[in-house]
């Protein structure tokens, strides 16, 4: 039985990717703004941001997002697009994240 992609189960995935700098990840942190998925479920875009510009984690989570996606069964290829626009911000985290990021800093 074919595994339907879908976006729930893509965020899901993403929950492994880990910022190295804060070491919570990426859906937590609320950095992933988007997932588009193609009709034929072969090609995914993520859309996500940055907690600050020029961080020097982006190709590390960008290669680590890819990894993840195109692990899924009929995934041939995954994009990161990165934006800005809203910029991050502390708000954007899950309350689990908040409490984490709280005794952290």
């Amino acid at each position: 039985m074919a595994t339907t992609i879908n976006e729930e189960l893509i965020r899901g995935m993403l929950t492994d990717v880990i910022d190295p700098e804060i070491q919570i990840d990426i859906i937590n942190l609320g950095m992933v703004y988007g997932v588009d998925i193609s009709e034929d479920q072969k090609h995914v875009i993520v859309t996500m941001t940055l907690t600050a510009m020029g961080c020097p984690a982006y190709d590390m989570l960008r290669d680590d997002i890819i990894e993840k996606v195109t692990s899924l069964p009929g995934v041939e290829t995954c994009e990161v697009e990165l934006t800005f626009d809203p910029p991050w911000d502390k708000e954007m985290m899950s309350e689990e994240a908040k409490l984490v990021f709280k005794y952290l800093f």
